[in-house]
């Protein structure tokens, strides 16, 4: 003999344990779990409400809720889900830091370039102005008033 089908299936489990199974959907939706780490799966939906495995499996119209809020809304719990978006704030305010850091050391290389460039040129002025300061020419008489 066979059963129905997934969609004709009724529940086989209490209004109690629906209600527990509800209760504890609820609150690991909403991430307040009180016996579970809170991930949103299937064993902590049963371990939460405090029934089986096997009585969680009987209710049928709660797991088809719980299947979809999870395609819905994934798997991430709320806490998960702030954490995940703290993340990439972070990754994008790196990657802005970093493309400001390289910014910043080019523009420091450029200025180490100029400053080399302008010591040698220091260098050859002041060899080119002891070199004529050397070589001066001093008259033989010294000039009178005119």
């Amino acid at each position: 003999m066979t059963g129905p089908t997934d969609g004709a299936r009724e529940d086989q489990v209490s209004p109690k344990v629906t209600a527990a199974l509800r209760s504890a959907m609820t609150r690991l939706f909403e991430g307040r779990p009180q016996r579970t780490d809170g991930r949103l799966t299937k064993e902590n939906l049963y371990k939460e409400a405090q029934v089986s495995r096997a009585t969680m499996n009987r209710a049928h119209a709660i797991l088809t809720e719980w299947d979809a809020h999870i395609a819905a809304h994934g798997k991430a719990t709320p806490g998960e889900a702030k954490r995940d978006a703290a993340i990439a704030a972070l990754r994008m305010r790196l990657t802005a830091k970093t493309q400001e850091c390289t910014l910043l050391e080019n523009k420091l290389k450029a200025a180490h370039t100029a400053i080399a460039a302008l010591f040698h040129d220091n260098q050859a002025l002041r060899q080119q102005l002891d070199k004529d300061t050397a070589t001066a020419i001093i008259p033989i008489r010294p000039r009178g008033p005119r």
